[in-house]
């Protein structure tokens, strides 16, 4: 009764994306995470060079848990790494922890995408939250103030999603050429950290393409783009 075959139509190749991306990014991890960076620095210790070579000591280090959970906190001023990028001294920790102290950089020297990506946050919360309720009570009762309601908000997703790429890619710039000013790997090296944050990258451009191709559909079905006809 609720399966639409249009649905399945947009989502399948970004689907297909997303699981390439993951394979890819975790392969490249996988790779790059049992080649010892020849300056043996840890992944915390390459991120503190970065940051102390830019002037910035007033963010903090700190181990977190899960695979891949490495994340920059602008409101607390933290840099939180997984144990396998905090401990750990392969180029792909290294390389994780350069692109996290990347974002910490462009906090510190005000970079504008970054402060609109961490305006949006409670948009796209709210977003994700309710965007599919109201949609799909929109469907059932062909209200269309309820569907306009949910594109409108799922539009802040998607919008978060994009602001989300430009970020992403600049903090990898940061991260490269810190690495390779620091001297943390030889020029040699840093082809493995740059292979790693690049399949990281595809996993934000996977997100972003599922986004706005449910948006599309979203459009289509509740008659905002196009005919309702079919």
């Amino acid at each position: 009764m609720f399966f639409d075959p249009l649905y399945l139509l947009f989502m399948a190749p970004a689907l297909l994306i997303s699981i390439l991306a993951q394979l890819w990014v975790k392969g490249s991890f996988s790779k790059y995470s049992k080649i010892t960076s020849r300056s043996g620095y840890s992944g915390a210790k390459a991120a503190y060079n970065i940051l102390k070579r830019n002037g910035i000591e007033n963010v903090s280090i700190e181990e977190t848990t899960g695979f891949l959970g490495d994340h920059y906190d602008p409101r607390t001023k933290s840099l939180r790494l997984s144990p396998d990028v905090y401990r750990s001294n392969s180029l792909a920790a290294i390389g994780v922890a350069a692109h996290e102290a990347g974002h910490a950089l462009q906090h510190a020297q005000g970079y504008a995408p970054l402060h609109l990506r961490s305006l949006l946050v409670p948009v796209a919360s709210i977003g994700s939250n309710l965007a599919w309720p109201l949609l799909f009570i929109g469907f059932f009762l062909q209200s269309m103030m309820m569907l306009k309601w949910g594109v409108l908000l799922f539009s802040g997703v998607v919008l978060f999603q994009l602001i989300t790429l430009p970020v992403e890619f600049n903090a990898s710039r940061r991260a490269l050429a810190a690495l390779r000013t620091s001297g943390l790997v030889s020029e040699y090296e840093i082809d493995g950290s740059r292979k790693v944050l690049t399949a990281a990258a595809m996993t934000y451009v996977a997100a972003a393409a599922a986004a706005i191709l449910q948006l599309i559909y979203f459009l289509l079905r509740a008659g905002l783009l196009g005919s309702r006809d079919d």
